[in-house]
C-alpha cells in the first residue's frame, strides 16, 4: 500500500481563475470559499475567479486565497470520496504559507483561523520592508553551499565595507535555491552567481523579501497573533519548513511558525525526510503543480499527483 503525504502549495502557485471550476462543480468547495469571504469581509473568491491579477498577487490576498483553494479541494475529496487526512495521510507539509493550509487540513487550525492568520501574515510581511528596499532572486543550477557562498560575498558593500542582508530563503531542491534580502545585495548576488558556474540567476517579481532577517517585524506580528490563535495538535504530524522534521506538539509548531517568517524554507530536506519515513506518494492539494514538479526532481522514485481542478480531483478519487 502506498504511504501518502498531503502537501500544500505556497506563493507563486496563484492564477486568476483559480477555484472557479471547483466552485461551479462542487457545493463543498463553494462553502469553503464563502466561509473565507465572510471571515475576511472581502469578496476574495471573486478576486480569485475573475482577477485582476495585480490585486490577486498582493501577498495579503494571495496567502488566504491559496489556503482557501487547498482546503476547498480537501473538502471535496472528503465529501465525494471519504478521503480524509487522518484516514489517508501519513504526514502533511506545506511550502511557506502552505504550512498553514497543511495545519488547517490536519485540524490544528479552523479554516476561519487560517484565513485570518494568513491575511495578517501577508499584511505584516508587506509592511516589514519599505517598497523597493528588498528583493528576491532564483539561483538555478545551484546547491545550498554555493548559495551560501554567493550570499556571503554579496553581503559586503564594496564602497563602504558595511554588510547588507542576503540569505537563502527557499531550498526548493533540484538545483533551485531562492535568495532574499536588500535589493542592492541581491543584485550583487545575481552578478556574482554568473561567475560561480550557476546556470541561471534572475530577480523574481515579488513584492517583498520573504524568509530573511528583514522580515523580523512580521515575525513579531505573527508571534502576537499566534498567542491568541494558537494551533491545536494536528491529527497527523506536520513536516515543518524550519526543522525539516515531523512535528506534533502545538507549542513547538507555534514557535516554528514564528521562526518560519525569517527562516529558510527547507523544502528539499522536508521531502527527503518524508521519503525516509516511508512516504512514496505525494498528493498536492490546491492551485498549480509547483510542488509536484519539485517532488519529481527531489524524489524521482516517488509518485506525485496534483489536485486543483474537477478533472484532477476525479483522478485522485480513482487513485486513492
Amino acid at each position: 500500500m502506498p504511504v501518502h503525504a498531503f502537501i500544500f502549495p505556497g506563493q507563486g502557485s496563484q492564477a486568476v481563475g483559480m477555484g472557479r471550476d471547483l466552485a461551479a462543480a462542487f457545493a463543498a468547495a463553494r462553502e469553503v470559499f464563502e466561509e473565507v469571504d465572510e471571515t475576511l469581509k472581502q469578496k476574495l473568491s471573486k478576486l480569485m475567479f475573475e482577477g485582476p491579477a495585480e490585486e490577486l498577487t498582493l501577498t495579503e490576498n494571495t496567502q488566504p486565497a491559496l489556503m482557501a483553494h487547498s482546503l476547498a479541494v480537501l473538502r471535496v475529496l472528503e465529501r465525494e470520496g471519504g478521503i480524509t487526512v487522518p484516514r489517508k495521510a501519513f504526514v502533511v507539509a506545506g511550502h511557506s504559507l502552505g504550512e498553514y493550509s497543511a495545519l488547517a487540513a490536519a485540524g490544528a487550525f479552523t479554516v476561519t483561523a487560517a484565513a485570518r492568520l494568513l491575511k495578517l501574515r501577508g499584511q505584516a510581511m508587506q509592511k516589514a520592508v519599505p517598497s523597493g528596499m528588498g528583493a528576491m532572486a532564483a539561483l538555478l543550477g545551484a546547491d545550498m553551499d554555493q548559495a551560501r557562498e554567493i550570499c556571503a560575498e554579496a553581503a559586503q558593500v564594496p564602497e563602504t565595507g558595511q554588510t547588507e542582508i542576503v540569505e537563502p530563503a527557499n531550498d526548493n531542491g533540484g538545483g533551485q535555491v531562492v535568495i532574499s534580502g536588500h535589493r542592492s545585495a541581491i543584485e550583487r548576488a545575481v552578478e556574482i552567481a554568473k561567475t560561480k558556474g550557476v546556470k541561471r540567476a534572475m530577480l523574481l517579481p515579488v513584492s517583498a523579501p520573504f524568509h530573511c532577517a528583514l522580515m523580523a517585524p512580521a515575525a513579531d506580528a505573527m508571534a502576537e497573533a499566534l498567542e491568541t490563535t494558537a494551533p491545536k495538535s494536528p491529527c497527523v504530524p506536520l513536516v515543518a519548513n524550519v526543522s525539516a522534521k515531523r512535528e506534533s506538539d502545538p507549542v513547538r509548531i507555534r514557535d516554528l511558525l514564528i521562526q518560519q517568517v525569517t527562516a529558510t524554507v527547507r523544502w528539499r530536506e522536508c521531502v527527503g525526510a518524508m521519503t525516509e519515513m516511508g512516504v512514496d506518494s505525494f498528493i498536492e492539494l490546491g492551485a498549480g503543480k509547483v510542488l509536484t514538479g519539485l517532488i519529481k526532481r527531489i524524489a524521482p522514485d516517488a509518485s506525485g499527483i496534483s489536485a486543483g481542478t474537477p478533472a484532477e480531483i476525479e483522478a485522485v478519487l480513482k487513485s486513492l
